[in-house]
């Protein structure tokens, strides 16, 4: 299992992972789960949850493509680097998951493990604005909306009620950095196959490149005091709480 998080603020877009993969409590590895992209007209992020090999093919065919950079149609291959639009990008890797399951689905599902996978991309090409989506496993997708502003994929319980109860479009990046590394704290803390290092992403709107990039580790003081601060913080405001000392009192 895994976590990712990206948060669509009007400000920018935050995302966050983690890299850890677990197959058994005798066999967890670290794995990259997030990749970004830039060139002049564009800045794109992308993140990945469920069975490795088939989100890690994803990523091979999208870097393949811009590396061969022809074939198509009108001589030019479509890859993520030329796609008109971020919904395009979503299609595009939408086949891919869809054909690699076609292909490998059964198997991976006899021999015991689970194809499934989901994927998250945002970023900004040309004159669009920011967009976020989230692609299944079936090669469909939505786009994150005016309602709830951001995605989670992989082990996504423990860390939702922050975000639910602290987050809004108008959240600045720096306070939605902070509500990202608390939500994903306490998911490392309450699930085992979730753990640093983490990779962090931010993109500004309309900047049209990665404004951050960051690995952080277990010996990262920002990150450990983002962990203690909040650990206090709940213990100061459960103590502000009514006492209820009268219900125990009630007959």
């Amino acid at each position: 299992m895994t976590y990712c998080i990206a948060l669509k603020l009007d400000a920018g877009l935050v995302c966050l992972s983690d890299t850890r993969t677990n197959a058994g409590v005798d066999n967890i590895s670290r794995y990259k789960k997030t990749f970004t992209w830039q060139g002049e007209d564009r800045a794109i992020v992308l993140m990945s949850a469920g069975n490795l090999s088939i989100t890690q093919s994803v990523i091979d065919h999208l870097n393949r493509a811009v590396a061969l950079g022809a074939g198509g149609t009108d001589g030019q291959t479509e890859t993520i680097m030329n796609v008109p639009s971020l919904a395009r990008l979503a299609e595009l890797v939408g086949q891919e998951m869809r054909q690699l399951i076609d292909i490998h689905g059964a198997a991976i599902e006899n021999a015991g493990a689970s194809s499934g996978a989901s994927i998250i991309i945002g970023g900004q090409i040309g004159g669009e604005p920011m967009r976020l989506f989230l692609v299944y496993s079936a090669g469909n997708f939505i786009e994150c909306g005016e309602d709830t502003p951001y995605f989670q994929i992989g082990e996504t319980k423990y860390g939702k009620p922050i975000i639910d109860r602290t987050l809004s479009h108008g959240t600045s990046l720096a306070v939605g950095l902070r509500t990202a590394l608390v939500s994903m704290d306490l998911t490392v803390r309450s699930n085992l196959s979730v753990g640093l290092p983490l990779d962090l992403t931010v993109i500004e709107n309309d900047a049209l490149r990665i404004r951050t990039e960051r690995r952080i580790d277990e010996h990262d003081e920002t990150y450990a005091s983002i962990s203690m601060g909040w650990d206090e913080a709940l213990k100061t405001g459960l103590q502000g709480l009514p006492s209820l000392e009268h219900w125990l009192d009630e007959a």
